[in-house]
């Protein structure tokens, strides 16, 4: 598989952040991957992700944001985070034009990109995946961090682990269900936010990344 592409570009306002593009030989769809709030694109998560991803033929375009690139904690205000979202697509729409476009990310990655999807930001992608929507704080079950999905007209797949503490299973079900056609739920038994698995489930953690990537290519290909 050949190496990551090396890249940056600027969010207004804020300066420039990197991004990594990994396009595997026969790449046919682009994944614009975003990361969660308390790890950057470097995360072990991403990277072995995005190259399940490539192995499914999926390219991957991983990005930081602003406050991740430059070595602080506390993630950036909702308008900084949908507007690098908002970039990060253009720039890599640019680097593969010929490739269907999709975003999404984990956790807060995710749930960024849902976000700028609801205010019209992103007019050129197909669909959006959610490695994990981070629905409530652990503790607090609450569906309102999902109601601006109602907003968003593009499919979106929802990979949910069984033992997620910040999405109980039945709130999860329910935002699905209320979005009808525009949602696809898989749910991974046993797993938790991260995707680490029981091993009562019969399964390792790197079987579920497989299966984490081949469900988001398979769900590509229907998306279209």
């Amino acid at each position: 598989m050949s190496a990551a592409k090396k890249m940056r570009f600027a969010v207004e306002g804020n300066g420039e952040v990197s991004a990594l593009l990994l396009r595997p030989q026969k790449a046919e769809f682009l994944l614009v991957l975003g990361h969660g709030a308390g790890a950057g694109m470097h995360h072990s998560f991403m990277e072995n992700l995005s190259a399940e991803l490539a192995e499914a033929s999926v390219a991957t375009f991983r990005y930081q944001f602003p406050y991740m690139e430059q070595g602080r904690k506390a993630p950036d205000r909702p308008p900084i985070l949908t507007a690098t979202v908002k970039a990060a697509a253009s720039c890599a729409a640019q680097a593969a034009p010929d490739l269907p476009l999709f975003a999404g990310g984990k956790s807060m990655g995710g749930r960024m990109t849902s976000q700028a999807a609801s205010l019209g930001l992103l007019p050129g992608i197909r669909g959006i995946v959610f490695f994990g929507f981070p629905l409530h704080p652990p503790k607090q079950p609450s569906t309102k961090r999902a109601d601006h999905l109602t907003k968003v007209e593009v499919p979106m797949l929802f990979l949910q682990g069984t033992r997620d503490t910040l999405a109980d299973l039945s709130l999860i079900r329910s935002v699905t269900a209320q979005l009808g056609s525009r949602a696809t739920l898989h749910i991974f038994e046993t797993a938790d936010h991260s995707f680490h698995v029981l091993k009562s489930s019969g399964k390792t953690d790197s079987d579920v990344m497989k299966e984490l990537a081949r469900t988001t290519a398979a769900w590509m290909e229907k998306s279209l």
